[in-house]
């Protein structure tokens, strides 16, 4: 079946001139991302690797060092 994706911006988005946005869509099972402006880049995956992500950069475990 195929379903059609609604897209959400992200709260976080600046509104300026609609390209600098971050969007997620949900299907079943998994959870898509894009960024406004190159919205036929696509990166699909699940709710868990997901938050773990979110909670990787919430907790500064990207940060580059100097």
């Amino acid at each position: 079946m195929n379903h059609v994706l609604h897209w959400q911006k992200s709260t976080f988005s600046d509104g300026g001139d609609g390209n600098t946005c971050v969007e997620i869509a949900a299907s079943p099972g998994a959870l898509h991302l894009r960024e406004s402006e190159t919205p036929s880049a696509e990166l699909t995956t699940a709710a868990a690797p997901l938050a773990h992500l979110v909670r990787g950069v919430k907790s500064g475990l990207f940060r580059a060092t100097a």
